[in-house]
């Protein structure tokens, strides 16, 4: 049973891990100014999308709480 707890703690942190890492690199737009002077909220360059050098810890978290959990229930 506590391997298969472990396993879906790190299967959500591992999700929650690559949700939050847009967030946490930095601001989402802005920096772009409209010729009235007001800022808009269209992003200085086009999103890179879902990315493997910044999102390796979360996939490790998912596939060993998945390797946890398959283990937890062959026992």
């Amino acid at each position: 049973m506590t391997l298969i707890w472990l396993g879906v703690l790190l299967v959500f942190g591992g999700v929650l891990q690559m949700a939050f890492q847009p967030i946490w690199r930095g601001r989402f737009s802005g920096g772009k100014w409209l010729r009235s002077g007001r800022d808009t909220l269209e992003p200085e360059r086009p999103g890179s999308g879902f990315g493997i050098k910044s999102n390796w810890p979360g996939l490790v978290m998912v596939a060993l709480g998945g390797a946890f959990l398959l283990a937890g229930a062959a026992i």
